[in-house]
């Protein structure tokens, strides 16, 4: 009987942290991201910054853009596989006014962004402003139609 009802209480303790970690999973990314983020050395924020400055702060540079989207994953990612639908469309739909960019964790040359921004999971999407500044982060799976309505409603484009 003691059996039993033990291997009951240790399915409902399990599903109950299960149910919890559901819960709290957004708030525990941001939390690791902001961990990673505040531990990066001087060199990262320093190359993060000269790099973000170079490539896409567009007042300074004289590109067009106003927004960058930045999208981190993998190849072997299979939500990173459904956001190159998402990727193809934002460039079709605003060719000269979104910059998108795909950067793949695994790769060295994209290590240092991903420390700066932080990145604790795949796929992340970054876009910041035509200053080089984020104004907007998600992580996981994110639409056409959402991201589109990020776009759109940012303040810095109109």
């Amino acid at each position: 009987m003691l059996k039993k009802i033990l291997s009951w209480f240790v399915f409902v303790c399990l599903f109950l942290l299960i149910i919890i970690g559901f819960a709290t999973k957004d708030k525990l990314t941001q939390y690791l991201s902001e961990s990673i983020a505040k531990n990066a050395s001087p060199e990262i924020i320093k190359s993060g910054d000269a790099l973000i400055d170079s490539l896409f702060n567009y007042s300074m540079n004289d590109f067009n853009y106003e927004v960058t989207f930045l999208e981190f994953g993998a190849k072997g990612c299979t939500a990173c596989r459904k956001m190159e639908t998402v990727m193809d469309e934002v460039r079709e739909k605003y060719p000269n006014m979104v910059n998108v960019v795909f950067l793949n964790i695994l790769l060295p040359e994209s290590q240092t962004l991903m420390k700066y921004y932080g990145i604790a999971a795949i796929p992340t999407q970054v876009l910041l402003d035509k200053n080089g500044k984020e104004f907007f982060r998600h992580t996981g799976y994110l639409s056409t139609p959402e991201l589109t309505k990020t776009i759109i409603n940012d303040d810095s484009i109109k």
